[in-house]
């Protein structure tokens, strides 16, 4: 900017001389450039000089005579260096266009659910998000989530498409206790909201002991009507007598096909994988105080996909006014509730 104003003033003070003398110091200057272009082939220029050259190409229609520094090429393209400058500058964006961004809060709160909960996924973090009342997409807390080293369960091919409120199934499945004995556990599910309505724990399943478990699972008029269940030689005819007597149809599935009862096989796996694998049962009354624990989460706090990502028992929706969020361990600290509270 200096340059600049001494340009300026040496202007005027050449229109204040005489024709000739400003003729004399013009081929001085002439001179005194040829000489600096002979010692100096590459100038270096400041902004100042390139503003001044551009303004004065704007406002002189000779300015290509008196150019001896640089190239006229030079200084339009400086010019129309400036031009998209400008416009660059008019044209950029006022608001961060994409998505809004996610606060750190939520950001550590999504780490924090997948580190203490291994066995969840993104659908089920997403779903205890939903119901603490924060707003943030399933593919986000995927992005977020801490990546562990075991690979994804495997995914359960169901037959059924729809709700069907009087459907209900049956079956057995096996534990092993610490001395090597065998103890079965027989699961009622009612397909209504996923309810576990009746389980018992038994070391010799029969007929009558299996009879005497459906009849505890459905008082009254509550039995449903239809109950589906597989081909296992213990039920026996007599068991089929008695279900007739209380009105309730059964639907037995083919030999060797575990899928078309799929939601009680499912029920079974989610009891495996959540539960099972990660205690060692000691005995009877261990398994049915394990189980009623598990059962108490399923019902209360576990979120469902075929629910809308809610739990049996349907949880109310807390919005960020009720409280801070505190995680409320379950199933012995295998599994956890978060809710908010007000400290």
């Amino acid at each position: 900017m200096r340059a600049l104003l001494l340009a300026l003033f040496s202007t005027l003070r050449c229109t204040l001389q005489s024709r000739a003398v400003l003729h004399l110091e013009i081929l001085a200057l002439r001179h005194q450039i040829g000489i600096l272009r002979r010692s100096t082939p590459h100038p270096k220029l400041k902004p100042s000089d390139r503003i001044f050259w551009v303004l004065l190409s704007r406002m002189w229609s000779g300015w290509r005579t008196a150019l001896a520094v640089v190239k006229p090429q030079t200084v339009i393209r400086w010019h129309r260096r400036g031009f998209r400058l400008y416009w660059r500058r008019k044209s950029r964006a006022r608001w961060k266009p994409g998505r809004p961004g996610l606060t750190p809060e939520v950001r550590d709160l999504i780490r924090q659910m997948s580190a203490a909960n291994p066995l969840w996924g993104a659908p089920r973090i997403h779903g205890e998000l939903l119901k603490l009342g924060i707003d943030v997409s399933q593919t986000t807390v995927a992005r977020y989530m801490v990546r562990s080293r075991k690979p994804p369960s495997q995914t359960w091919r169901t037959f059924l498409d729809n709700h069907v409120p009087q459907l209900a199934s049956l079956d057995f499945f096996i534990v092993p206790t610490a001395t090597f004995r065998l103890l079965y556990v027989l699961v009622i599910l009612s397909h209504d909201r996923r309810r576990v309505v009746h389980f018992n724990v038994t070391s010799h399943p029969t007929a009558e002991w299996t009879y005497q478990q459906i009849v505890q699972a459905f008082p009254w008029d509550s039995a449903p009507r239809f109950l589906i269940r597989d081909r296992d030689a213990c039920y026996g005819r007599q068991l089929r007598n008695q279900l007739k007597c209380l009105g309730i149809e059964e639907v037995l599935t083919a030999a060797h096909s575990p899928w078309q009862n799929s939601f009680i096989e499912r029920l079974i796996g989610s009891i495996r994988r959540e539960c099972l694998d990660y205690i060692v049962i000691f005995g009877e009354e261990h398994l049915r105080h394990v189980l009623r624990s598990y059962f108490s989460y399923y019902h209360a706090s576990r979120t469902h996909l075929s629910l809308d990502k809610d739990a049996p028992q349907p949880r109310p929706i807390q919005p960020p006014s009720s409280g801070h969020i505190v995680a409320v361990p379950q199933v012995g600290g295998l599994h956890h509730r978060y809710e908010r509270r007000i400290a």
